[in-house]
């Protein structure tokens, strides 16, 4: 009983320490870097910063955004996560040339504060459709109807000025200076750096979902939290060019693999990539049209290896590969940050041909080549003379002991002579001395 009561004396006062501490602790800033599209990875990211900064009590959180815009899905959850977090979110486009494009624009509005760094831009946030395309009439109303009502709650309050702006945004694809979006009110403030915008946070109210809340955000501890290994991965695969060498790589060692089985690492390595640029094209705005020409392109690589065309069918499998990339990824439409390089797609098309027609070249000139295995691979090598007596006897070629018979008409043969093989006549050689 004396034991039980100890633990239970020690519980209590662990816990009361733990909360004593807690309360204690002085208050911080969490800071995110968002810095890249808005995918599916920066959801994951902002989602666990808030997670984090609500575990430590945080008195802000500041997302340092930079974005050239991204998915509509994604952003809509990532505005959900915000306005749902019970620790102030503000959203700060940083730093200097910075951009919070297209659906970047949306999220900036829906912090609870919001503010620019000099010399950056907002906007430009007319949807697309997810293969890349502008939207036909009904399908664009509704997407700009869906998307100025998710905002419509929390830029209102901004005043008239404001909302026009942001639906112009929307409408028009209309972008804004920092200047221009603090004089409608869009913004809430201009800061130099993370620094001189916590200055101008403190005493600025703000409205969460426990309503009205003032902040006090002078001399605060920052504490950094940058993306995790797995969320850096993730955000570099929607990277139409990381996908596009992952596809092209990945599709090659399979063709290696299955061209010369018995191996598992061109099989292994090829599964791997193609795994990882699927989960890219899964979440990049792609016209799956350009796979057939890639699938054709591969096709006619293989056609003119087995079937020689000397190069004929390797030439149309690179124009095919090199317009079924760019069908892939850059159809009419697609935002300037989520097309593929035409550089890295001639270069790679032009690379994967002269990789082929070398493997052409070696299966042509392995053609011609003699036989290397049965007898007939014998003749014309040299051996020695081990014993001969007449006609007859027995020579080692290589490293092997042959009977041997010496060819008609050719001059006599003794021990320790050199000779050439000139016919293999069942398991006997005919020779003669060279």
């Amino acid at each position: 009983m004396k034991i039980r009561r100890i633990l239970l004396f020690l519980l209590i006062a662990f816990a009361t320490a733990q909360a004593v501490f807690a309360q204690s602790r002085e208050p911080v800033a969490v800071a995110l870097t968002a810095d890249g599209p808005i995918m599916p990875p920066m959801l994951e990211y902002i989602t666990r910063g808030i997670e984090t900064a609500e575990r430590r009590n945080a008195e802000v959180l500041v997302i340092e955004l930079n974005t050239p815009g991204g998915s509509v899905d994604t952003m809509l959850e990532i505005i959900a996560e915000i306005r749902a977090s019970s620790v102030p979110v503000v959203v700060y486009v940083s730093p200097r040339n910075a951009i919070a494009g297209s659906a970047g624009a949306m999220i900036t509005m829906a912090g609870h504060a919001s503010a620019m760094a000099p010399e950056t831009s907002i906007g430009a946030s007319s949807p697309i459709s997810s293969s890349g395309e502008n939207l036909n009439t009904t399908a664009d109303t509704k997407a700009k109807e869906i998307i100025k009502a998710s905002i419509r709650p929390f830029v209102t309050p901004r005043g008239e000025k404001a909302l026009q702006l942001a639906e112009a945004m929307i409408d028009e694809a209309k972008a804004a200076t920092a200047d221009e979006a603090l004089d409608a009110g869009l913004i809430d403030f201009i800061a130099d750096d993370l620094e001189d915008l916590l200055q101008l946070l403190d005493g600025f109210t703000v409205q969460t979902g426990d309503g009205a809340r003032t902040l006090e955000t002078k001399n605060l501890e920052v504490q950094p939290l940058e993306m995790s290994f797995i969320e850096q991965l993730l955000l570099m695969l929607t990277d139409p060019n990381i996908a596009f060498l992952l596809l092209a790589i990945g599709v090659q060692a399979v063709l290696i693999e299955l061209s010369s089985p018995g191996g598992w690492v061109a099989g292994f390595i090829g599964a791997v990539c193609i795994t990882l640029a699927v989960y890219g094209l899964g979440v990049l705005p792609v016209n799956w049209f350009g796979i057939i020409f890639m699938i054709i392109a591969f096709v006619l690589f293989v056609l003119d290896i087995k079937a020689p065309t000397h190069g004929a069918l390797t030439i149309a499998g690179v124009a095919s590969f090199i317009i079924g990339a760019l069908v892939l990824f850059n159809s009419p439409g697609t935002p300037d940050f989520q097309r593929v390089s035409v550089p890295l797609v001639v270069g790679t098309g032009i690379f994967l041909g002269l990789l082929f027609f070398g493997i052409l070249m070696i299966a042509l000139r392995a053609q011609h080549k003699p036989v290397q295995m049965g007898g007939e691979a014998y003749v014309g090598q040299a051996g020695t003379a081990h014993s001969f007596s007449g006609d007859a006897g027995q020579v080692q070629v290589g490293a092997e002991l042959w009977s041997a018979e010496k060819a008609p008409g050719s001059e006599p043969i003794g021990k320790g002579d050199k000779i050439e093989v000139v016919e293999v006549r069942g398991l006997r050689l005919i020779v003669k001395k060279k």
